[in-house]
């Protein structure tokens, strides 16, 4: 771990949150709606600058950011204030900055696939020989070349990292596989995917078969950015229904800290710059779409919450009292600051004693 790969991870997130932050800015300002601060950071400001009406400042803790909009959450006689808009501008607001994170995950999966030498496919290309000690149990009687895989276990696969993702997630050895052989659609039961490891020549094999890689045509591009976009969007979802279900715990959480420090670690095991550079826009991409979906989630002090009182009061035709939607958002606010401080914490103390 280097102190340029640290910095250009804290860059990174920095980039991320500052593209969320411009979704509200460019909307709210569009909107005609009074913006007092752009921030990206949080704690003591490190540089601050007003331009017009709008303070903008970076400040010294690169754990988040903010907008702060003219009567957001207090009355204000100010016909721009945010609660003076209208319910459908507001929502624009809302919205704006989880749609730009989104946007950004869309693009840097776009710029990842051209950077590649090919486009991995979920088609079988072949399987591993004898040659490096190896059998390819799902070519017995189940897998052959030109198999596109189509589920697993029930998963739609979309990329290859969900077959990835299906085969080393679900406890089992065997696995029901929908495939595309010929055109038409063949579920295979009971498959088995030996999963051999060389340790002494350093070689580690995850599964027995091989993907096709598939040419940078535009069309192909196209494809396989938008079924990168789902996949990981998907992934994403269902690790936040697995943590809610008590499958991950909190120890499988991350902190900022956290995050930097995994985004490292992977970077420094990339050989070339080219790889280095490839891998730290792939995790970009998962963290920004992560952020856009956890932003949209309806608990108080998100984004989604704003979004479901704002729905709530367009249906009603009347708002909620300023007082009470701000202590609801204080009040989320503040759990959320004690779990990120509990994480931090933990993330920290792991460092160390790594």
């Amino acid at each position: 771990m280097t102190i340029v790969t640290v910095l250009a991870a804290i860059l990174c997130f920095g980039i991320i949150i500052m593209i969320h932050e411009f979704g509200h800015f460019i909307v709210a300002k569009k909107c005609g709606i009074r913006v007092l601060e752009f921030s990206i950071g949080m704690g003591p400001a490190l540089i601050s600058k007003k331009r017009g009406e709008t303070l903008y400042s970076v400040r010294a803790l690169p754990i988040g950011g903010y907008c702060a909009f003219e009567g957001e959450d207090t009355e204000s006689k100010d016909p721009r204030a945010f609660r003076n808009a209208s319910v459908p501008k507001r929502i624009l607001v809302t919205v704006a900055g989880a749609f730009m994170n989104l946007v950004l995950g869309f693009v840097l999966i776009l710029i990842v696939l051209c950077m590649d030498t090919k486009i991995t496919t979920t088609t079988v290309d072949s399987f591993h020989t004898n040659e490096l000690g190896l059998s390819a149990a799902s070519s017995d009687a189940w897998l052959e070349p030109g198999d596109r895989f189509v589920s697993i276990n029930g998963l739609k696969i979309y990329t290859a990292t969900d077959i990835s993702y299906a085969l080393q997630n679900d406890d089992c050895e065997e696995f029901t596989v929908v495939v595309e052989r010929g055109g038409k659609e063949i579920t295979l039961e009971n498959v088995r995917f030996r999963d051999q490891r060389i340790e002494d020549e350093n070689v580690r094999v995850s599964f027995d078969f091989y993907v096709t890689g598939a040419d940078k045509t535009i069309p192909n591009l196209a494809s396989y950015t938008c079924r990168g976009f789902v996949s990981t969007a998907r992934l994403i979802w269902i690790s936040f229904r697995d943590l809610i279900r008590g499958k991950y715990g909190f120890n499988d959480m991350s902190s900022v800290v956290g995050i930097i420090d995994t985004t490292t670690e992977v970077v420094s095991q990339s050989k070339t710059l080219h790889d280095k550079v490839m891998t730290i826009l792939d995790l970009m991409s998962f963290i920004t779409i992560n952020v856009g979906i956890f932003n949209l989630l309806p608990f108080p002090a998100l984004d989604g919450a704003r979004l479901l009182l704002l729905f709530v009061e367009g249906i009603r035709r009347k708002k909620l009292p300023a007082n009470v939607e701000g202590s609801i958002h204080l009040a989320g606010f503040a759990i959320l600051l004690v779990l990120m401080i509990a994480l931090v914490f933990k993330d920290v103390v792991h460092i160390f004693n790594r």
